[in-house]
C-alpha cells in the first residue's frame, strides 16, 4: 500500500523530463563524474562508516575527499541520500546515522579539503568566503571551490550509485545553508537525481544575500559577470527535471525571500513545493520533518505534502485551493507590512479559515503588504504558497 503514489508521481516526473529546459552543465565533465570515484574504506561504528574518494585536481595535484558513509542493517537495495553541509560545516556522522536510521543509505562528505582530523595535505579548497568570491580565468576556473564542491557531490552520488545494497534509481540529495545553494546546482545538472531539497541555501546571490556588500558589490563588472555565469545557482536550476523542495526563513540572514522567490520560480511549477517558516533558526538542522515527509514520498512510497494552488487575491480577501492525502490541521496566514532589508522585517501570523478544501484569510488595510498563506498536516509538516508583495496605491 505505501507504493500507491509512485506510479503517479513517476508518470509526472516523466512528463516533465520529456519537455524539461536543456540543462547548463556550466564547467563540469558530467560524463567523467558520473564514474565510479575510487575508494578507501575505513573503520564502522553503528551504522557508520568512513571514507576517502577521489576528488578532482586541485592546482594540478590529486585531491582525496573524506566521508561517512551511513547504511541500514540488512541487505536492501535501499534508497539513498547525499548529504551536503553549509559554510563551516564537515561531514557529520550523525547526519549520516539520521538517514540510516530512517531506511536509507546516506554519503555526508567534507567540502573543505579537510579529514576527520583537520586539513588533508591531498585536500581540495577551503571553503572561507575569499576562496568562494576571488576572481579567477577560464584556466583556473576549476579551482574554485564551487567547482570542488559540486564535483565532489557528483562523485560522491556515482560512489552511492555503485553501492550494492544502494537502489541506483532512487537516490536524492539535500544540502543546509551553502549546502542548499550546492543542492541548487547540482539538482540543476544532475540528470540521475530523483528528488533534492536545498535548506536555507540559493541563488541570485549577486541580487540580494548577505555577501552582496562585502563581496560582490567590490568585483568589476567582468568579475561579477564571470562569477554568476559559473557559479550562481540561478543559470542552473531551470534544469531541474526531479521533485524539489525549497525550505527557508522568514527572515534568513543570508538568502532573503526575494532571492529565494527567484530561485524557485525558475523551477517548473509541478515539481517544485515551498516551505516557508516565519523566523526559522539557521544552522546545521537535519532534523526537519518536512525533508524527511518529502523525501519519503519520492523514494519510499510514502503519501506526499499537501499541495498549495497560487494564492488568489481578491478585494479584501486571499485564498488557495488545498490538496492532502493525509489530514490537514492547521491553516495560516502571514504578513508583514514593513520594508527594507527581509532580515528585519516583523512578521504576523493568525489562523486561516478552511472550508471545501479552500483556505481564506482576509487581508490587512495597511500597505505595503508582503504575505502568504501556509498549512500543516497532521504529521506536523508545512507546505506554504509564494509569497506576494502589495504596494500602496498610486
Amino acid at each position: 500500500m505505501k507504493l500507491r503514489w509512485l506510479p503517479l508521481l513517476a508518470a509526472l516526473v516523466l512528463a516533465h523530463a520529456a519537455t524539461a529546459a536543456p540543462r547548463n552543465t556550466g564547467p563540469w565533465n558530467l560524463a567523467a563524474l558520473k564514474a565510479v570515484p575510487k575508494a578507501e574504506w575505513g573503520g564502522r561504528t553503528n551504522l557508520v562508516q568512513s571514507l576517502y574518494y577521489e576528488g578532482e585536481p586541485f592546482k594540478g595535484q590529486p585531491t582525496r575527499i573524506f566521508a561517512y558513509y551511513g547504511r541500514p542493517e540488512g541487505a536492501g537495495p535501499f534508497p539513498a541520500m547525499v548529504l551536503v553541509h553549509g559554510g563551516g560545516g564537515k561531514a557529520f556522522p550523525l547526519w549520516a546515522e539520521h538517514w540510516a536510521k530512517r531506511g536509507y543509505c546516506a554519503i555526508a562528505m567534507d567540502l573543505a579539503g579537510n579529514g576527520p582530523a583537520g586539513r588533508l595535505p591531498d585536500g581540495g579548497p577551503d571553503q572561507g568566503d575569499v576562496a568562494k568570491f576571488r576572481d579567477f580565468t577560464d584556466a583556473d576556473a576549476k579551482d574554485m571551490w564551487t567547482y570542488h564542491a559540486v564535483a565532489a557531490v557528483l562523485r560522491g552520488h556515482s560512489l552511492l550509485a555503485s553501492r550494492p545494497e544502494v537502489d541506483r534509481n532512487r537516490i536524492g540529495v539535500t544540502g543546509i545553508s551553502w549546502g542548499g545553494y550546492l543542492t541548487c546546482i547540482v539538482a540543476g545538472i544532475d540528470d540521475r537525481l530523483k528528488v533534492a531539497v536545498p535548506v536555507y541555501g540559493c541563488g541570485f546571490l549577486h541580487e540580494n544575500s548577505v555577501w552582496l556588500e562585502p563581496r560582490i558589490s567590490k568585483m568589476t563588472p567582468e568579475h561579477r559577470d564571470r562569477w554568476v555565469s559559473h557559479w550562481d545557482p540561478s543559470r542552473y536550476l531551470a534544469g531541474v527535471s526531479c521533485p524539489i523542495l525549497f525550505l527557508n526563513g522568514s527572515n534568513d540572514f543570508a538568502y532573503p525571500m526575494d532571492s529565494y522567490k527567484k530561485c524557485y520560480q525558475l523551477v517548473a511549477e509541478r515539481l517544485r513545493k515551498v516551505s516557508l517558516k516565519i523566523k526559522l533558526p539557521h544552522g546545521h538542522i537535519w532534523t526537519f520533518g518536512e525533508v524527511d515527509q518529502f523525501v519519503d514520498s519520492h523514494l519510499k512510497g510514502g503519501p506526499p505534502l499537501a499541495a498549495l494552488d497560487a494564492m488568489r487575491i481578491t478585494g479584501e480577501s486571499v485564498t488557495t485551493k488545498v490538496t492532502a492525502p493525509v489530514p490537514v490541521t492547521k491553516a495560516e496566514f502571514h504578513f508583514t507590512t514593513d520594508s527594507g532589508p527581509w532580515q528585519k522585517r516583523n512578521w504576523q501570523t493568525v489562523p486561516a479559515q478552511m472550508a471545501g478544501g479552500l483556505v481564506t484569510a482576509k487581508l490587512p488595510t495597511e500597505r505595503p503588504l508582503t504575505c502568504y498563506l501556509s498549512v500543516t498536516d497532521s504529521r506536523g509538516v508545512a507546505v506554504s504558497t509564494q509569497h506576494e508583495e502589495l504596494a500602496v496605491a498610486k
